[in-house]
């Protein structure tokens, strides 16, 4: 079995990539699959941030690490054909002509017998490109409440091409079968992310402190864990929670935590 995943970027930091990363090197190690390649659909640096298994291919379609690189490609320059993503992760990347190029020419002709997407912009490819004879997977990394109207729409219009499309959470697959026509919602699966085995079998109640890692941005919700903590603080008054992370919403956390009383916890 050969198996391709497509991300937007594999030389960045992130959950998708390390997510992506974690469940390739996993794949590779199965005796059933002979090849496992991660196509990045950019090429920023030099060497990907997230280390990768040795049995990983690593595939990049544009090479953005030169100075001016977009200015020598005048479809690097127009706007995408397929679903734009608004998101942030796109702003020095966005998807053009070029990459729509690239990825229809990578997909057509794939060796996989499976193929990966992992954000709105490349299921649309997949559902476009991929040869009939490959089983075309979607992954969503956010949530479905998360994406414009405008994404939103473009993922449910795609996702009757594909065969399966996954969601991190059972909570986020029942609100895509519900948005989706009957006869295409059981395509819609959860798989939660991967995490690598740690070893450690002790108790986990034993330390009483509950971590959060992390961008301090609205998406990652963490005013709704505080809010969460603070319902129970009195009830187990010896635990804590440690929240670590940068972003723009570090002071409304800071005052949402003095407001419920939470100094110190």
């Amino acid at each position: 079995m050969r198996i391709t995943f497509l991300l937007h970027t594999a030389y960045g930091i992130g959950g998708t990539i390390r997510a992506t990363a974690l469940l390739a090197g996993a794949l590779a190690d199965r005796p059933e699959v002979e090849d496992v390649e991660i196509i990045s659909v950019y090429r920023p640096r030099d060497e990907p941030a997230v280390p990768l298994h040795p049995r990983v291919q690593l595939t990049p379609l544009v090479d953005a690490r030169r100075r001016g690189w977009r200015y020598r490609n005048i479809g690097a320059r127009r706007p995408s054909r397929l679903m734009t993503d608004p998101g942030p992760a796109n702003s020095s990347l966005p998807p053009s002509r070029l990459t729509d190029r690239r990825l229809a020419r990578a997909l057509r002709r794939t060796r996989a017998d499976v193929v990966i997407a992992t954000r709105p912009v490349l299921v649309d490819a997949v559902a476009r490109y991929a040869p009939e004879r490959v089983l075309r997977m979607g992954q969503e990394h956010r949530t479905l409440d998360s994406h414009t109207d405008a994404l939103r729409a473009g993922c449910l219009a795609a996702l009757p091409r594909l065969d399966a499309y996954a969601t991190v959470s059972e909570a986020d697959a029942r609100q895509w079968r519900e948005a989706l026509a009957p006869e295409y919602a059981h395509r819609v699966v959860c798989v939660p992310n991967t995490v690598p085995d740690s070893g450690d079998r002790g108790d986990p109640a034993a330390s009483k402190v509950i971590v959060a890692a992390g961008r301090l941005i609205p998406i990652k919700r963490y005013d709704r864990l505080v809010e969460a903590f603070g319902r129970l603080a009195k009830e187990y008054p010896d635990w804590e929670l440690r929240i670590y992370g940068r972003g723009r919403r570090e002071a409304d956390l800071r005052e949402r935590i003095t407001r419920l009383g939470l100094e110190g916890r």
